[in-house]
């Protein structure tokens, strides 16, 4: 393996060893998922870790179960070389960077299928997503065992069947979500901005902008349906080409919201020409 600034482990005997080697130190672990193409968003994921971690494990996996035989699996951005240099720059300890078949070894068999938090908005569109996500993750915090593991609040569902699954499955680790690192327009940094072209870029920022006009009009009482469909008619006369979905949720279980019973989330997901953007925020005064 090249020479890279900070430790790359890609086999899971080597990451347990150098696990195993800070446990015996009584240092706590955090864990960063990522599937490289990093930005700010990661990078900022990994100074919430170090706030109560002493030792973190960042792991760039593009994960192929993931992805529809229809998605950009084979086009995804990988940038591995430069994510490692800002790890580094991060003070990021180690990165576990497995190949497909360390991962998912031949004879590879046995899926985590979650509910709940999984079903619906997403998985209307993908019903494959979350099913390779669980797994993964499930394997992740299997292979890092850490204390903690940090997710974006940008992937607000995901971040909800995350929680689900380490609830349901007595995981003894926490779940840190972390906000939206958004560009100065209000975009949400994600690593498939970069596929946006300058006219679509230019775009982007009103479905952050339509979903704020939505939060607001719920918070004041206005109907939730209504401002939704309002806010789709925004952002075709805007330019986007397909609404996927805008919905407004119980922030906590994803289900139907009710002010008198919890804090809401309004999601979102619409296609700015070949790219899918999706976006998320709260309800709250």
């Amino acid at each position: 393996m090249p020479d890279f600034p900070i430790p790359v482990s890609a086999t899971v005997a080597d990451l347990r060893l150098r696990v195993r080697t800070w446990r015996s130190e009584g240092l706590r672990v955090g864990l960063v998922p990522t599937m490289g193409a990093l930005h700010e968003g990661h990078i900022s994921l990994v100074r919430i870790a170090q706030q109560t971690c002493d030792r973190i494990v960042t792991s760039i996996f593009v994960n192929p179960t993931q992805f529809a035989p229809t998605e950009d699996f084979s086009t995804y951005p990988r940038t591995f070389d430069d994510d490692v240099a800002q790890l580094a720059e991060a003070d990021c300890h180690l990165v576990w960077a497995p190949t497909p078949s360390e991962m998912y070894p031949e004879g590879f068999a046995t899926r985590v299928v979650p509910a709940g938090a999984a079903e619906g908005l997403e998985t209307d569109f993908r019903p494959h997503f979350f099913g390779g996500v669980a797994t993964v993750c499930t394997k992740l915090f299997q292979q890092v065992t850490p204390d903690i593991a940090v997710f974006g609040e940008k992937d607000f569902q995901q971040l909800a069947v995350i929680r689900q699954i380490v609830r349901d499955l007595d995981m003894p680790l926490s779940i840190v979500g972390a906000p939206t690192v958004r560009e100065a327009d209000g975009l949400a940094m994600s690593s498939r901005n970069r596929y946006l072209s300058a006219d679509e870029r230019r775009t982007a920022p009103l479905i952050h902008e339509v979903i704020s006009g939505v939060a607001a009009h719920v918070l004041e009482g206005g109907n939730a349906d209504s401002a939704c469909a309002e806010a789709a008619r925004q952002l075709t006369a805007g330019g986007f080409q397909k609404i996927d979905y805008i919905a407004v949720r119980d922030a906590a279980t994803l289900g139907a919201y009710d002010p008198k019973k919890g804090a809401g989330r309004v999601l979102a997901a619409a296609w700015l020409g070949k790219t899918r953007l999706i976006d998320n925020i709260a309800i709250e005064s």
